[in-house]
This record gives structure tokens, sequence and C-alpha cells, in this order.
């Protein structure tokens, strides 16, 4: 981080600046890569979710198309949901783990150095 991110002059109980940590040039990549990829999903996942309620509300000829027996578009749409939702989340936890993880470990590892009393649980082990 180059500053320090613990308050000049603390003594033993120095507290941790968090305000000029979330100045630090990692913190802001840290931030701008995870809504870089939070808000633009957030809004794709409501968009196909609205879509579906809309289609279920105002399109029931569409949704009771069957595609093979008792199986109709709805059924299928309506399962997609599940899948859909299962995917983002397996998408953003590898997203986070190349990308966000590394660069958040680095802050903590960074701000545990400066100040470790800070991160220290009074029943002796790590916050």
């Amino acid at each position: 981080m180059g500053s320090h991110p613990v308050e000049p002059g603390a003594g033993s109980g120095a507290a941790v600046d968090f305000t000029e940590v979330q100045r630090s040039e990692q913190f802001k990549e840290l931030r701008k890569r995870h809504r870089s990829f939070v808000f633009p999903m957030a809004v794709f996942f409501l968009l196909w979710y609205f879509a579906y309620v809309l289609l279920a509300d105002y399109a029931h000829e569409f949704m009771a198309t069957p595609v093979f027996g008792n199986i109709n578009i709805g059924i299928i749409l309506g399962l997609l949901q599940f899948v859909s939702t299962f995917a983002i989340t397996m998408w953003y936890v590898s997203y986070a783990n190349k990308r966000l993880d590394p660069i958040a470990a680095n802050l903590r590892h960074e701000l545990e150095e400066a100040a470790p009393e800070v991160f220290i649980d009074p029943a002796g082990g790590k916050k």
C-alpha cells in the first residue's frame, strides 16, 4: 500500500484507518473488479427473471406449448431459473477466487502486519 493504514502515534492499541485503506489503489481495484462483475450480472438476472414472470402472466399459450409429453416451455424456463442461479453462483465463486481473493488477501496481510493486535481475538485466535 505504501502508506500507513495505522493511525500515526497510536501505541499498542493502534486502530486501523479504514478510510485510508479505502483510498488505496488496491482497494479501489478490488471494488472495481467486484462491481464490474456483480452489477451487470444482477441486471442480467433480474431481466431474465422478470421476463419469465411476465411470460408466465401474459403469454399463457406460449408457456403452455408442449415440448415433449407433459413438459411445456413454462416448466423448462422455470427450471432454467434454478440452473441459471447455480451457474451464476459458480461463475462468481470462480471469478472471486481468481480475481478478487488475491487482492483481498494481500490487503488483509498488509493490515495484519501493520497492526497485528487489532486482528487478534482476545480468546487467542485470529479474527
